[in-house]
């Protein structure tokens, strides 16, 4: 499992995360305080505290890929 900390910004970076994560068959889970919602559910991400840091757990052994991909929403913890 890879573990990385994110920050969507705007409503534009959540569409982009949405059809990033959507190419891969990766289990991708976004996790904010005691919310944990799907990945691919822009209606789950909606729901989340979008002010705030979000950690994204990708289900994989190997998801240097998607980690690659998705490097313009992590931020140094």
């Amino acid at each position: 499992m890879t573990t990385l900390s994110i920050l969507l910004q705007s409503i534009d970076d959540v569409k982009n995360f949405v059809r990033i994560v959507n190419d891969y068959n990766y289990d991708v889970d976004l996790i904010s305080g005691r919310y944990v919602v799907d990945g691919k559910s822009i209606m789950g991400i909606f729901s989340l505290d979008l002010a705030s840091p979000i950690e994204v757990q990708i289900h994989a052994e190997e998801a240097s890929d998607l980690t690659a991909d998705l490097r313009p929403f992590v931020i140094a913890d």
